[in-house]
């Protein structure tokens, strides 16, 4: 089992390359090998050396892959690859990848999608010094190709290929993954020994052929794992994963066929183009310890805060807002929504300032007062939520408008120098630029978080282009608990 990396230098440890090889043997599976080498080069040349070795032994080897093997449905042909190998091609041929790790996956996926779209989809995120007319750092607002592959429907917590920077994703190593792999697949000393499934398999139960060596695509997360004290996350995932495999093997129940219910069109664009995650679809329920679970409340916010630092690259993030991120994070459980935060300079030390003066608080529903801590607020701050007021209602109907909207009228006297924060209703937010545009008074900070289809992600876009402080989600995601952590973080921190 492989866990690849996109590191752009040399490095051991935590997000490095880490493989581990299994050999059965009469007294059972023996864990031969497991190696951490610095550079994708050195992983290379240490692979090829084993698996030539491992065939000409006459063994039969399984070698799990945890980046994507393929692309969504119409990539190839965007591209004029026609199917799995021409892709694999020119990314073998446009991929630069030296020895030190110096890489230039960006460029890449740049030219890319200039291919693709014309402009800066399907491919994303990248650092400043990444960005281009065809590369942004945020996800463009509509999709040039279908955001996953099928095998990512049928495989929980998966994340898009397309993004290829910021924590947890998998683009950049899979551009730089299959550059390698297409080396692997087709060196003179494997060549005629490997095939890949299931693009040169099918999704079918095996047949013994010449083939000696089947490389696929894995999800190191779809096996749960203990890190030790001192251990290492990426290490002990693909021991894991390796002894996963290896037992499920001896039982008989490691199935090559995919989910049943695939139609034939799926199957024909997995087997031609996407690819598949091996084991995706199949049921595995894990055996849970109902008396095993965390009591203490300080120890579960503890754990929950540790896992978001594990899991979000927190540095990129100044420190107020990092602090807050995270609150919003763990209110939702979505480590996914930290790249699409937004914010204006100075947003969080005005917010808290403000706070620490008094101000109030105006919130757009009920949920959002419910869901903020009063005995965090430094003055006592009032939460002010309009939406129920027995003038609301009668005046919406009457101009033609949500009541939402309307309640926002109603903070016109306690708004100049309040935080605002809004987690339900877009039309709160819309009407709330228009107020201030036409002459109200500006508050402090506004919180946005409006969520939903419709006109969520294009009010939080019209706050950004505002010019007033403001702290929000980009996108159709957002919420009452959001809107209420971020309160929360204002005003205690992570306490």
């Amino acid at each position: 089992m492989v866990d690849w990396s996109a590191e752009s230098r040399p490095k051991l440890g935590a997000d490095s390359v880490w493989w581990v090889c299994l050999e059965r043997t009469a007294s059972g599976m023996v864990e031969r090998t497991i190696s951490n080498p610095p550079t994708r080069a050195r992983a290379e040349a240490e692979l090829a050396d084993l698996l030539s070795d491992l065939a000409a032994r006459g063994l039969t080897v399984l070698v799990g892959l945890d980046f994507a093997l393929g692309y969504p449905k119409g990539f190839a042909d965007s591209i004029g690859a026609r199917d799995w190998k021409g892709v694999w091609r020119r990314l073998a041929a446009e991929i630069k990848d030296g020895d030190d790790n110096a890489n230039n996956r960006f460029e890449v996926a740049a030219q890319l999608n200039r291919m693709v779209s014309g402009g800066a989809a399907p491919f994303w995120g990248c650092p400043d010094k990444g960005k281009s007319a065809n590369l942004t750092a945020t996800r463009p607002e509509r999709d040039a190709l279908p955001r996953l592959r099928t095998t990512e429907t049928h495989m929980p917590g998966t994340k898009s290929v397309w993004q290829l920077f910021y924590n947890g994703s998998v683009g950049g190593q899979t551009l730089l993954g299959i550059a390698r792999l297409h080396r692997l697949r087709f060196h003179p000393w494997l060549a005629e020994q490997s095939v890949v499934w299931p693009f040169e398999t099918g999704l079918q139960p095996l047949t013994k052929g010449k083939w000696r060596i089947l490389f696929a695509e894995v999800y190191p997360s779809m096996v749960p794992v203990t890190v030790p004290a001192g251990g290492i996350k990426d290490c002990e995932q693909v021991r894991a994963l390796a002894h996963h495999f290896a037992a499920t093997d001896a039982a008989g129940t490691l199935s090559f066929s995919g989910p049943a219910d695939l139609t034939e069109a799926e199957r024909d664009i997995v087997e031609r183009e996407e690819g598949w995650i091996l084991g995706a679809g199949q049921k595995s329920v894990p055996v849970v310890d109902i008396h095993d679970w965390i009591k203490d409340p300080a120890e579960i916010y503890r754990h929950s805060f540790a896992t978001i630092r594990r899991e979000v690259a927190l540095d990129q993030y100044p420190a107020d807002v990092a602090e807050v991120l995270i609150r919003i994070i763990h209110s939702c459980g979505m480590t996914e929504i930290a790249p699409d935060m937004a914010w204006s300079d100075g947003a969080i030390a005005a917010g808290r300032a403000a706070l620490a003066k008094g101000a109030p608080i105006l919130v757009d529903a009920e949920m959002v007062s419910h869901g903020i801590i009063r005995r965090l607020l430094p003055a006592a701050n009032p939460v002010v939520c309009t939406l129920n007021d027995p003038s609301v209602a009668p005046a919406a109907k009457a101009q033609g408008t949500t009541r939402s909207a309307m309640a926002v009228e109603s903070w016109l006297p306690q708004l100049d120098g309040a935080i605002v924060a809004i987690g339900n209703a877009p039309t709160a937010l819309f009407h709330l630029l228009e107020l201030i545009k036409a002459g109200a008074a500006k508050p402090a900070l506004i919180l946005g978080f409006p969520v939903g289809f419709v006109g969520a992600m294009e009010s939080k876009e019209a706050l950004t282009q505002s010019g007033l402080p403001f702290l929000t989600l980009r996108g159709r995601k957002g919420g009452s608990a959001m809107a209420a952590a971020a309160v929360n973080a204002l005003a205690g921190g992570l306490e």
